[in-house]
């Protein structure tokens, strides 16, 4: 009987881990996700609720001085909520499965692991179908593009005369 039970919690733990793949994201990683869920839903073309549905590359470059630049490759999964919803647990609102995946890439600059508004940060998201090789690159090349050209200070231009 204890076996039964023990079992049936962890695939109860299991399944809330499933459906909510958000958590598996650490705080500086969420912010870039719900900046693009919050552009999304300014977007008129955009009738549904998204909710996030699997990080696909993660990675930052240590600036210095608690600096971060952040990338982040993901895919949003459309709802059965309207769009503006406030409360998407999914037992609220359950994934469609026929719509495709929306496909976003952000990349910012942190500071203390908080968003920073300069350089602007940079959202890109696409209905999967449509996302070209050249959006890709492009969507490298404009992250890459941030974290090298910050003009951020470094400990050399640091003058002590």
């Amino acid at each position: 009987m204890a076996a039964l039970l023990l079992f049936l919690l962890c695939a109860a733990a299991v399944l809330i881990s499933a459906q909510e793949p958000n958590n598996e994201l650490s705080t500086q990683y969420k912010q870039g996700v719900d900046l693009a869920l919050q552009q999304l839903s300014l977007h008129a073309g955009v009738h549904h609720h998204f909710r996030f549905l699997r990080s696909l590359q993660k990675s930052e470059i240590e600036g210095g001085f608690g600096v971060k630049y952040v990338y982040l490759h993901f895919h949003l999964k459309p709802t059965r909520c309207a769009k503006g919803t406030t409360d998407s647990s999914p037992q609220r609102c359950p994934f469609r499965n026929d719509r495709p995946l929306m496909d976003c890439a952000v990349c910012y600059k942190t500071v203390g692991d908080e968003m920073e508004t300069n350089p602007k940060p940079y959202v890109h998201c696409i209905q999967r179908p449509r996302l070209t090789e050249e959006m890709t690159t492009n969507r490298l090349e404009h992250c890459k593009k941030m974290s090298y050209n910050s003009g951020a200070p470094t400990l050399l231009a640091v003058s002590t005369g």
